[in-house]
């Protein structure tokens, strides 16, 4: 077998990293290079495709509904997407706002953690740029924003972006000059927040393409999208990285996707959790991912585990408690009432897609 050692391959032409089968390999565009999880919308673990039209719901994983004022508009996961995507998120104006007060909001947002942008250095002299790209499509043509801001809402920046044609997807990129001013998390709490605005109030106007000490995301150029009626927005294929190139959206596996949703959010109605009794009413539950933090965990009953390989129990009422003691972002207790037959010691099985189920969040 042949072996060639060397410290740099370049190309003749210029001196720069060569292509490799038309691909030029840098440490921006390599695996893991997205900021953004769920960009291509494919998971949906708590509606499972079915529409949502409150404020502080999450229309597919990790992309909040966020909205105040007389309108509402619904969120959905779509199968109507541009090539080389299965799913986008499609926004419908189920209650149109034709009078925008100037503190109303209308926004659909991701919460980036503060570990996966703290080699951006913002806040700092050497702030790296980041480039946003996205997929969008809507039956409301004109000047949209995209706005990121920090976990104080003392720092924002507003850029603009045009959709030209009524219901055709086109591709939109944004490069943003690296914040070198304000406090940026670098932990597991908020570190940006990127919202797509859909027509908020002035309060939130600011300059374009400005870096801005206020709690701002948008410029007045900003179509009201919300004052229409029946009006639709499809988003798919966001990413963030590093740098002022946009790179080729990174498809990462779904496995891989669904383990990055559960950080924030895990549910026993897509998938089965398993534990140990520690006594005929208390369990403990492994949780399948390590969650950002402790989770808020919740329970729609009636609930039904199973006593693995022995025999199935099903609450006899409502009345279910969550005992958060010694609770961790890898494990949580349960303690279950309303049970008969469970023993302790024996392992038990959250039975999945039942009346019943689970909900752990430690979303941001």
């Amino acid at each position: 077998m042949s072996q060639i050692n060397t410290n740099a391959i370049l190309d003749a032409s210029g001196g720069t990293t060569t292509s490799i089968n038309g691909y030029t390999p840098t440490v921006s565009n390599m695996a893991g290079r997205n900021r953004i999880i769920n960009g291509d919308m494919r998971i949906d673990q708590r509606n499972a495709g079915a529409s949502v039209s409150a404020n502080a719901a999450y229309g597919v994983d990790r992309w909040l509904m966020n909205f105040a004022g007389g309108g509402v508009y619904s969120a959905q996961r779509s199968t109507t997407t541009p090539a080389g995507f299965s799913n986008s998120t499609i926004l419908t104006v189920t209650t149109a706002d034709s009078s925008i007060a100037s503190t109303d909001y209308y926004r659909f947002r991701q919460a980036i953690e503060g570990f996966n942008i703290s080699d951006l250095g913002w806040g700092t002299a050497s702030a790296q740029p980041v480039t946003i790209s996205f997929w969008v499509r809507s039956s409301v043509t004109g000047t949209y924003c995209v706005g990121l801001q920090n976990s104080s809402v003392n720092r924002s920046y507003g850029a603009e972006y045009t959709i030209s044609a009524a219901n055709t997807w086109e591709y939109k990129t944004i490069t943003v000059a690296g914040d070198t001013t304000g406090t940026w998390s670098t932990d597991n709490g908020t570190g940006v927040t990127v919202y797509f605005d859909l027509g908020s109030g002035s309060s939130f106007n600011q300059a374009v393409n400005t870096w801005a000490g206020t709690n701002t995301w948008k410029t007045s150029a900003q179509t009201n999208w919300i004052s229409t009626s029946g009006a639709t927005f499809y988003i798919t294929g966001v990413q963030l990285e590093a740098g002022s190139v946009a790179t080729p959206f990174e498809h990462r596996q779904y496995g891989q996707e669904l383990a990055l949703c559960q950080r924030y959010f895990q549910t026993t109605d897509a998938m089965s959790l398993t534990g140990t009794m520690a006594s005929a009413t208390l369990g403990t539950l492994q949780l399948r991912s390590q969650m950002r933090a402790t989770p808020t965990v919740a329970l729609t009953a009636p609930f039904k585990i199973s006593d693995t390989y022995v025999s199935d129990h099903t609450q006899s009422s409502a009345s279910v408690t969550i005992s958060l003691g010694r609770a961790t972002n890898s494990g949580v207790n349960l303690s279950f009432t309303n049970f008969s037959g469970l023993t302790a010691g024996r392992p038990y099985l959250s039975l999945p897609n039942e009346t019943g189920f689970i909900t752990l969040s430690a979303e941001l």
